[in-house]
């Protein structure tokens, strides 16, 4: 059997004791000032396997369509097409109406 980890949403997975006890001993550090070994070698692992300069490590599913939607639409009054049912329109609308 492999493990199955459920990515419907940010809180449906429930972490076993191994991810918890691998989170609580992890090297930490300031991740906005590049001191953070975890978040600097996951960035950089992303980026390796996508072929890309650099990686963005955003914790929430929200957090990541959010910079994808200002990557696209920057300015002001700029619109993006979303499908009625969509979980951006459904869950997220708030975070793009600003």
């Amino acid at each position: 059997d492999g493990v199955v980890v459920d990515l419907r949403s940010d809180t449906v997975t429930v972490p076993s004791r191994e991810m918890l006890e691998c989170a609580l001993t992890a090297p930490i550090g300031d991740d906005v000032m590049g001191e953070d070994p975890t978040v600097t070698e996951l960035e950089e692992y992303a980026a390796d396997l996508f072929g890309k300069q650099a990686g963005l490590f955003v914790p929430t599913g929200t957090m990541s369509n959010l910079c994808a939607i200002l990557s696209h639409c920057h300015e002001r009054a700029s619109e993006i097409i979303i499908g009625s049912s969509s979980h951006i329109n459904l869950y997220e609308g708030g975070n793009v109406a600003g």
